[in-house]
């Protein structure tokens, strides 16, 4: 299942006072694995961007002056989120804006029409989730953070990369799943190239024969501080995906 976990910063709060996209992060998850497989833009929106919004995302007029407008970057943003799950924490906001965008191309330029993104994506919204799972209580994204234990420490002010790399822990957490890098999309574009995945990677491999490596087995108070966390993610989403892990290494032994 390919999932992409995005965010983006605009010029201000409702399209449909004229105001623009300058920036879209987006991360890709296949099969529950982050791939590394992200895509981040800004873009020119060709208007001033409010002092209000300014001052929440920290990105000015003159930062996105020389960036390229959305007609420029609409064909490859399409195509990278054409068909899988859109991941988004209040999804109405960013949906809204990205298909007011695609509407503004149409207009323009015509032609085969982009979106809307509900006709070609499924979109989960992870607020209307975290909403059912905590009702009553804050479900912003700093708010979960602090729930499921997620480090944000870098997010003094919102940027859609960063906050949509934060949301992907979150997502995976809150569904009871822990967040890992795959290399399998590396593997998949070696293999359609002819090359070997070790090449496209830049891994280089290291014969392990004749060596013996060292087993390092926790201390107690380690397993302790393991168990402990695993019974918080347990109480906040419901269920932890490390047991389902533990159940079938244990049924195959």
């Amino acid at each position: 299942m390919r999932q992409i976990v995005l965010d983006t910063e605009t010029t201000g709060i409702d399209p449909k006072d004229g105001h623009r996209l300058i920036e879209i992060g987006a991360v890709e998850v296949v099969n529950r694995r982050l791939t590394g497989n992200n895509y981040h833009q800004y873009i020119n929106p060709e208007r001033d961007i409010d002092p209000e919004a300014v001052e929440v995302h920290g990105i000015t007029n003159e930062r996105v002056a020389d960036e390229p407008v959305f007609a420029d970057i609409a064909d490859a943003f399409w195509e990278y989120i054409r068909g899988a799950e859109l991941v988004i924490h209040n999804a109405a906001f960013d949906v809204g804006f990205i298909d007011h965008e695609f509407g503004l191309l149409h207009d323009k330029r015509g032609g085969p029409r982009l979106g809307p993104v509900a006709d070609y994506c499924s979109v989960l919204d992870t607020l209307a989730m975290a909403r059912k799972l905590h009702p009553g209580q804050r479900n912003n994204l700093d708010a979960l953070c602090k729930r499921y234990g997620i480090d944000n420490g870098r997010r003094v002010l919102h940027g859609a990369l960063l906050d949509a790399e934060i949301l992907s822990d979150v997502y995976l957490t809150m569904t009871g799943g822990q967040t890992a890098l795959s290399l399998a999309g590396i593997e998949e574009r070696a293999g359609d190239e002819g090359q070997d995945a070790n090449s496209v990677s830049g891994i280089r491999r290291v014969s392990r024969e004749g060596l013996s490596l060292a087993v390092m087995r926790p201390s107690e108070a380690e397993e302790a501080a393991h168990r402990a966390k695993l019974d918080s993610i347990r109480q906040a989403a419901g269920q932890c995906h490390w047991d389902a892990l533990n159940d079938a290494s244990q049924g195959s032994a």
